[in-house]
């Protein structure tokens, strides 16, 4: 029976039974209408009984929570289809090696870190599915997708060690990568384990979100027809301290609105987090319960090993479960601590029928009676009725013991987490208890243990995996068919530029763009629009009926905009990925869809466009992890810029996304100011992604001011578009000065302003358009490295130092982002630098008032530029003064960077 959990150790009023056998035949009738009539019509029953509950002023709740047991009956369990005698033992040795790992490396190399408690907890779990459930890659299809748990990244090594994947030699540099391809990462990290790990799940919190939106993608391939995922299933394995983490539960109602029963989770619920208890005065499984349950998920417990079945069926009264669901888990981890006679004290000795119910049992027994999660028939149980449960994802809740096995000093222990290494009496016993063939006079060595490729564990072992589509976890980047990357009649009409007088915006241009690539017949169906529910704003509107949005149940409604052209249109098929408002859930897309050429073998080119405000600093952590897995695709900051997006305020305007993208060593920053920048940028991006198969990905800032748009320079090419300046507007009029003027985005317009009115001061100009201060650092930074260390060597010369060679400063750099962005690459530069930006909180008013009060309108941008001079000796102080009087200008204002 069904009730709602509670920690109370005395019953409640309704536990108590007042008539017995009336209940026994509620029950009986609802058993026979199950045997004659079947589980709907039962279903059916009940729901018509609660309504008429209701309906006479029964308060009755739906329970949250079952009673805390297992979930399958022995009863309904499945037959254990393998040799469960010969997977204990390779279950034995790879948590020998697993320890054997962690504890050397801190051994030699102190501090070096690693974690052996999170794998000793949850190697049932992994080995259940290795031996009997992930699906490799050599089936004719992409497999199974796994999330594994971080720091249980150590097992996953010592098994593939025992299959002959890795070497001692590698174990032995465990967490020393810094010699390429020797050692092992420390957590799942495919930048430096390029043909191993998947995806990088150790930033708590993230491979959960993530794998709920991998398998939603997975089903959208196959809808739209470009790969055939029916037999991928998606596994997360998370611990249960990690569902604190927002990312973790918060997306769990799309997992099932979508009916994403390609999804299983697997929580290993050892209740323990680093410092402590997840929840010590609760039940954190009961509480996870409620919350899948509540969210629609199909839920199976693994609570109790079998050895409390005889216990539980013994039950007449139902104390035990009563007890069960009474206790607490700060109460269950005491308990493992101490021996059976504290158990036998405290859990059993609460109720004299619960003491007569275990009588039999000696204190070691009792003791003996182990966790769900570390029974393999359990086990094995709920992950054959999680893979096989239609019409819902699944969560499997297995309680399990954090560094079980490890020994006293370390199980369930709150100091356990941070625990690296046994000494030579816990390493004597842990060999003892897994039973290995190691000598007395070695174990103090903590010794590698792998039998003879001939053995039978290693039979055994690689047989079940060739029989499940080969090893895991494996990555291949290797994609099914090339690409057809688009030419010159995508891209050239942009270099005409608009007509005199026509305003448009970076972001129109792009839209513009997107629709051409949609349309090709190469790319065109591997394009993925991905949109936070802005795309009325981001005037992408027309994709709504051109490609239409992925729905895996179509559209079942007539919209209200039906009758308009841009009407909202879902479908089956459809290309666009609607997210809503959700920047976390995007970037989940947005890493499965940047990840298809390794994951399923099929490329595909995310656009993830999105308020630039709410990119890298909102969701900066799975942006890391996107490059940590190799991923591919354009970020698209709209709305960018402190004052461009003039309306909205400081929670919006965003004047720092460049330097926060600028931390990420593979992706590609750019703001550019024109149209056919834009378009050079994207070209570049599908010819290094595509065309190349580099990984790396592109942030590229667009800005909703509408302004006409030039036509190329003859002398700009796209070598000078990517690599971040080119002039763009020399000044041909004679004057007694001269300085540079760098612009970028919408600020070029205000430089270009500021380029007319220095004439008036007898300044004349150069106009340089930057379209990355980041990629003119990074190759500086580079040439300097070369210089450095090969002293010998002809000087490489930086982009910089090429591009402005003859070039006379001073330098006046102006953007709608913080100065220590044009500050990035003043110390290459032949002349002083004045960086001018916004610096200071966004706030709201007219674009002329916001670029006023941030010093970056063109005004500012004079007065920055004879100030140079000044300092330079070309003019007098006086000069400016009387400059700065003749624009107008309040030297007084508020200091920006003071409000």
């Amino acid at each position: 029976p069904e009730r709602s959990s509670h920690v109370s150790t005395a019953p409640h009023q309704s536990d108590v039974d007042r008539d017995p056998q009336e209940t026994n035949e509620w029950l009986d009738a609802l058993g026979s209408v199950v045997s004659f009539s079947g589980r709907e019509r039962a279903a059916w029953l009940l729901n018509r009984l609660g309504e008429q509950a209701r309906h006479l002023g029964v308060d009755h709740a739906a329970p949250r929570t079952t009673d805390f047991v297992n979930t399958i009956r022995p009863e309904d369990e499945h037959p254990f289809p393998g040799d469960e005698v010969i997977e204990k033992r390779i279950r034995r040795i790879v948590r020998w090696n697993a320890m054997a790992m962690v504890s050397r490396a801190n051994t030699l190399y102190a501090g070096l870190g690693g974690h052996l408690s999170t794998y000793a907890s949850a190697a049932s779990l992994y080995e259940i599915g290795f031996n009997h459930f992930f699906k490799g890659k050599d089936l004719g299809h992409s497999g199974d997708q796994i999330y594994f748990q971080g720091h249980a990244a150590p097992g996953i090594y010592s098994r593939a060690y025992l299959e002959g994947r890795l070497e001692e030699s590698q174990l032995e540099r465990f967490r020393r990568e810094v010699a390429r391809g020797k050692g092992l990462s420390s957590y799942p990290h495919p930048r430096l384990m390029e043909d191993f790990w998947e995806f990088p799940t150790v930033s708590m919190g993230l491979g959960p979100i993530h794998s709920i939106y991998q398998a939603r993608f997975n089903r959208y391939l196959e809808a739209r027809g470009i790969a055939d995922t029916s037999q991928s299933t998606v596994w997360a394995f998370l611990g249960d301290g990690e569902t604190d983490e927002p990312e973790s539960l918060g997306a769990v109602s799309v997992a099932s609105r979508e009916n994403l029963d390609n999804l299983v989770w697997v929580v290993n619920c050892n209740l323990q987090r680093l410092d402590g208890p997840v929840r010590g005065n609760g039940k954190i499984i009961q509480e996870l319960e409620a919350v899948f349950r509540g969210a629609g998920w199909n839920v199976i417990k693994v609570i109790w090993g079998r050895k409390w079945d005889d216990l539980l069926s013994a039950d007449g009264e139902g104390v035990l479960r009563q007890r069960m669901n009474a206790v607490l888990d700060g109460e269950l981890q005491k308990y493992v601590t101490e021996g059976g006679d504290y158990i036998r004290k405290h859990f059993f000795g609460t109720d004299p029928r619960l003491e007569s119910l275990v009588s039999h049992l000696s204190d070691d027994e009792i003791h003996a009676l182990r966790r769900g999660g570390h029974d393999y028939t359990k086990l094995y149980s709920a992950f054959r009725q999680a893979s096989e449960h239609r019409g819902a994802p699944t969560a499997i809740l297995c309680h399990t013991v954090k560094g079980w096995t490890l020994g006293h000093d370390f199980a369930a222990r709150n100091t356990t987490h941070q625990m690296k290494k046994l000494k030579e009496a816990e390493l004597t016993a842990f060999r003892d208890l897994l039973e290995l063939p190691i000598p007395d006079a070695e174990v103090v060595e903590a010794p590698f243990y792998r039998p003879g490729p001939d053995s039978d564990e290693v039979q055994y072992l690689r047989e079940r995996r060739h029989a499940l589509g080969g090893a895991l976890p494996i990555r291949r980047d290797k994609v099914s068919v090339p690409v057809d990357v688009p030419g010159d009649d995508v891209f050239s009409e942009f270099d005409e530029g608009t007509s005199t007088g026509e305003g448009v915006s970076t972001t129109m241009a792009f839209v513009r763009l997107l629709a051409k690539l949609l349309r090709h017949s190469g790319i065109g169906k591997r394009i993925v629009p991905i949109i936070p529910d802005e795309a009325r704003t981001f005037g992408m509107d027309p994709l709504f009926r051109q490609v239409g949005i992925y729905s895996s149940k179509g559209q079942l409604y007539e919209p209200v905009d039906k009758g308009m052209l841009l009407y909202y249109r879902e479908a089956k098929d459809g290309q666009v990925l609607e997210e809503g408002i959700t920047e976390a859930g995007s970037m989940s897309s947005f890493m499965a869809a940047g990840t298809s050429h390794a994951t399923h073998g099929e490329p595909m080119v995310p656009f993830y466009i999105f308020y630039s405000m709410f990119g890298f600093q909102r969701t900066g952590d799975q942006m890391w992890a996107f490059a940590d897995a190799r991923g591919r695709g354009f970020l698209m900051g709209a709305t960018a810029g402190r004052t461009t997006l003039n309306g909205e305020g400081l929670q919006h305007q965003d004047g720092h996304s460049h330097v926060l993208s600028s931390t990420v060593p593979n992706i590609l920053s750019y703001d550019p100011a024109f149209a056919y920048e834009v378009a050079a940028i994207i070209r570049d991006g599908l010819d290094r992604m595509v065309a190349r198969n580099e990984d790396v990905f592109y942030y590229i800032t667009l800005q909703n001011e509408n302004y006409p748009m030039p036509p190329r320079p003859e002398t700009c090419t796209d070598q000078a578009i990517r690599e971040g300046m080119y002039l763009f507007s020399k000044s041909e009029k004679d004057a007694k000065h001269r300085v540079q003027l760098f612009g970028s985005g919408s600020i070029m317009t205000c430089v270009l302003k500021a380029q007319e009115m220095l004439l008036d001061f007898g300044v004349a100009a150069d106009v340089w358009s930057v379209t990355s201060y980041q990629q003119l650092r990074n190759d500086a930074l580079s040439c300097d490295r070369h210089a450095r260390l090969h002293p010998t060597d002809d000087v490489r010369q930086s982009v910089i130092e090429r591009t402005l060679d003859g070039v006379e400063g001073p330098f006046i750099a102006a953007s709608d982002y913080m100065k220590v962005l044009p500050d990035m690459i003043g110390q290459w530069l032949p002349g002083r630098l004045v960086s001018l930006g916004t610096d200071g909180f966004g706030m709201s008013d007219t674009r002329e008032e916001l670029r006023r009060h941030f010093e970056v309108d063109a005004e500012s941008i004079v007065i920055a530029a004879l100030h140079a001079l000044r300092r330079e000796g070309a003019l007098e102080a006086s000069e400016v003064a009387a400059a700065i009087d003749k624009l107008g200008y309040d030297p007084d204002k508020v200091e920006p960077m003071s409000v």
